[in-house]
């Protein structure tokens, strides 16, 4: 299995906060990176590194600034973003246009999923919301979203996300029975076709963990431990299926993906137990054995190191957050 399909597989992503901003000139807002924590329907605190935002202008024009890009982009209609890792950014009818609102508190003022901002000029129309990743944001993921993301109404490839966002638009402009969940399901296929249109895009091959998943040498060995993530991996054997020395393989690694070839073993098979843990129908000691682990006792001991609790306390939090879910009201 090759790495990107594999994350894709075990990643679950869940959105809230959606809604349509209709907005008529003048008019701006602002996105702080840097804010506090922000909190999902279910209760659950999650840092803005734990985040994405999305957004697309359906209808009308406006522009947008982001940290670190010296610029205002112009975005029309069909254009949409995707924003992490605590990046700030103002969207505005106007360069000139000085920001009035945040996107929380028009998004707090949202009535059935529809929020107004705005002078009463010209009319722009966006959707957005926000994801949280369901488990544990692991590397592999956290590197694979860049701080911001631009797809272009006309790139060849955007069609299809651009046909997801246009779901997600309709199912939020009125409410009907299992509305959340099919949104959620949308938001999910919506970030997985904006990380495909991206790492199409080319360039962005040559950061980070893409980087290291076209590099002939280490690309093979991700694809091996994604493909037999239960293999008793040492640095010698992964070390000899990239057809290197053991140390030149080692540092080679940790250059392009910030971390030890056997930490990052132990973080996805972690990753891939969170997953199996969540069926319900599978025996601890099997779990373990399914991510390279001989007895649940070692399992538990490294998966309360990378997650943060054991397998049990793990599963208890994840019942109750998804009751506390089904008893908060959407916006």
């Amino acid at each position: 299995m090759d790495p990107i399909t594999d994350i894709f597989r075990t990643m679950h992503v869940t959105a809230f906060g959606q809604h349509r901003l209709e907005a008529t000139a003048p008019w701006g807002l602002i996105q702080d990176g840097h804010s506090e924590d922000k909190v999902t329907p279910s209760g659950k605190k999650i840092s803005s590194t734990d985040l994405a935002h999305y957004a697309m202008l359906s209808r009308g024009n406006c522009w947008l600034s982001v940290d670190g890009i010296p610029e205002p982009i112009p975005l029309t209609g069909g254009d949409c973003f995707l924003l992490a890792r605590g990046t700030s950014i103002i969207l505005r009818d106007s360069p000139q246009t000085r920001p009035k609102w945040s996107f929380r508190e028009i998004g707090a003022r949202a009535n059935s999923n529809v929020a107004h901002c705005g002078g009463g000029g010209a009319p722009t129309t966006i959707v957005c919301g926000s994801l949280s990743f369901d488990r544990a944001s692991l590397k592999p993921i956290t590197q694979l979203l860049p701080s911001f993301i631009l797809i272009k109404a006309d790139r060849a490839r955007s069609l299809a996300l651009h046909n997801t966002m246009q779901a997600l638009a309709s199912e939020m402009a009125e409410r009907a029975p299992g509305s959340e969940v099919v949104a959620n399901r949308l938001a999910e296929i919506l970030f997985i076709q904006a990380l495909r249109t991206h790492i199409a895009s080319g360039p962005e091959r040559n950061k980070g963990w893409l980087r290291a998943i076209f590099d002939p040498q280490m690309g093979t060995v991700l694809s091996a431990i994604h493909d037999r993530v239960n293999t008793p991996w040492t640095v010698e054997s992964l070390a000899e299926a990239a057809g290197m020395s053991r140390s030149a393989f080692a540092a080679r690694f940790k250059e392009l993906l910030g971390q030890t070839p056997l930490e990052y073993v132990t973080e996805w098979r972690m990753q891939k137990a969170m997953l199996l843990l969540g069926q319900r129908d599978k025996k601890l000691i099997d779990v373990a054995r399914s991510v390279g682990y001989e007895s649940d006792a070692a399992f538990s001991k490294a998966f309360k190191r990378v997650v943060g609790a054991n397998p049990g306390a793990y599963l208890k939090r994840g019942f109750e957050d998804r009751g506390n879910s089904e008893m908060t009201e959407d916006f």
